[in-house]
């Protein structure tokens, strides 16, 4: 039996770098330039969790930007109530919404940083209303959307907005409607997601943009090395105490 799932599937992640290649490159500079900017004049670079664990491929990777810093909050209150006398309460659907306002208030946050956010289909209450909240306090903000899932669905925001509409610059990692690309026999719908591929390699070339502009301006970013070669922790450290000094 000749499996045709292997060519199917990279057919499809050719295609999802064929569209990064073909249509982003000018938009991720652009990204790329907002990021150099915020490093050079003192603010700092912050990327949002990210769906299905994909933050923690830009943070202390090696060959990566010292600058990425995680952004995350948790609140958890354990108050149960009966269905009947949750649906009473007209402010409980906004709730989520004051949580991402008071993660942005308590945070380091200040005018002059750059987000990376992230929603597949755009539609997420959570991305939106952190992209609109750092916008607000004049934080820059880029998002990781695929716009072809995101022309198909209304936004679960109170304003309306989905995540490419809300964010200062939107880059389309090429996900298909619904994101799993794969048509295999015997299913009725397509298997493997191509989000994380889309959105790993469209980070990866942001970043990869930034760290060649830093170094073309004159000031190369501090970049890790892999803790695991000769000398990578001490070479960490340094890179380590450089960014805590200069912020990048």
């Amino acid at each position: 039996m000749t499996l045709q799932t292997p060519a199917r599937y990279f057919d499809a992640v050719r295609g999802i770098l064929h569209h990064l290649e073909s249509t982003q490159l000018p938009v991720l500079e652009r990204a790329a330039d907002m990021v150099v900017k915020a490093l050079l004049s003192g603010g700092t670079v912050n990327c949002s969790e990210i769906g299905h664990g994909l933050q923690g491929d830009f943070i202390n990777r090696a060959g990566g930007l010292c600058a990425v810093q995680p952004f995350s909050f948790h609140m958890n209150v354990t108050n149960p109530l009966p269905k009947c006398r949750a649906a009473v309460d007209p402010e409980a659907d906004n709730r989520d919404l004051e949580r991402v306002r008071a993660a942005i208030r308590q945070s380091n946050l200040r005018a002059g940083d750059v987000m990376l956010l992230s929603s597949v289909s755009g539609r997420n209450r959570g991305p939106v209303e952190l992209a609109l909240g750092c916008r607000e306090i004049g934080v820059g903000t880029i998002g990781l959307t695929s716009f072809t899932y995101t022309e198909r669905v209304k936004s679960l925001h109170p304003s309306g907005k989905r995540l490419r509409e809300a964010v200062d610059v939107a880059i389309d990692i090429g996900a298909p409607y619904g994101d799993a690309g794969v048509e295999v026999p015997g299913y009725e719908s397509a298997l493997i997601p191509m989000s994380g591929l889309g959105q790993d390699a469209a980070g990866w070339l942001l970043w990869g943009m930034v760290m060649e502009k830093t170094a073309a301006a004159g000031s190369p970013a501090s970049i890790l090395i892999s803790h695991n070669r000769d000398g990578g922790p001490e070479h960490n450290d340094r890179t380590r105490a450089t960014y805590q000094q200069r912020g990048y």
